[in-house]
């Protein structure tokens, strides 16, 4: 009974596997969304004042971040968590890829969280004659806790590795 039960636990690793293939289905959503923007400023480009080509490409970066996570949670998610990936000798391969633990892939989130959320401040600091100061104050406030968050999780993933390098 108890070796069905783990068999059967084990085998529940591929539930994920939906799941990872819907984060390719958001990535082609967001890239669309990216072409749909560049197709937005692209005529209107010497239209648009700099400020406002400046935030609209800061917009492509952001899509851009978000796009290179989802790829990384995708590919190394289902490598650590449901099977590894059987990619042919003589094709391209991703250098991270087998790499990532998910210590490792959780600094990454957490930067590129930050990244983001660095460039969205850019983007209200670019706009900041409009945004209320007790708004601004707040974007603020939760960009210093995404970095805090983030450096935390750094140092504490450090102390694990380091904890782990005597055994």
């Amino acid at each position: 009974m108890e070796k069905i039960f783990e068999r059967l636990m084990y085998c529940m690793r591929w539930v994920l596997a939906p799941i990872y293939i819907g984060m390719s289905l958001a990535l082609i959503a967001l890239a669309c969304k990216f072409f749909q923007e560049a197709f937005h400023i692209l005529p209107h480009v010497f239209e648009l004042s700099e400020s406002d080509l400046i935030l609209a490409v800061l917009s492509m970066i952001d899509m851009g971040l978000v796009g290179g996570l989802i790829v990384m949670v995708m590919f190394s998610g289902y490598e650590n968590f449901v099977s590894s990936l059987d990619i042919a000798k003589n094709t391209e391969k991703l250098a991270w890829l087998g790499k990532l633990d998910t210590g490792s892939l959780k600094n990454k989130v957490a930067a590129s969280i930050v990244a983001i959320s660095s460039i969205h401040l850019l983007r209200i600091f670019m706009e900041i004659q409009e945004v209320a100061n007790d708004k601004l104050i707040w974007y603020v406030v939760i960009h210093l806790t995404f970095v805090l968050s983030a450096l935390v999780m750094a140092v504490i993933d450090k102390m694990h590795r380091e904890g782990h390098e005597g055994l």
